[in-house]
């Protein structure tokens, strides 16, 4: 089981990785001036994600 959640969790990371990736990409668009807080929270999720993988990858090696 912690495998499969392991698995889920790192494809959740490359997904908001991916997302954070296209948002910073804007600014090729001429949407750099938009300023909303979106970066932030993908990046805050991706810590929080980063964090628990990196908890249950400790917690299967002890």
């Amino acid at each position: 089981m912690n495998d499969r959640y392991l698995h889920r969790l790192y494809t959740r990371r490359a997904e908001l990785e991916a997302k954070l990736e296209l948002y910073e990409a804007r600014s090729c668009f001429g949407d750099e001036e938009i300023d909303d807080g979106t970066d932030q929270d993908l990046r805050e999720r991706i810590s929080e994600v980063s964090a628990e993988i990196e908890s249950l990858e400790h917690s299967c090696a002890g």
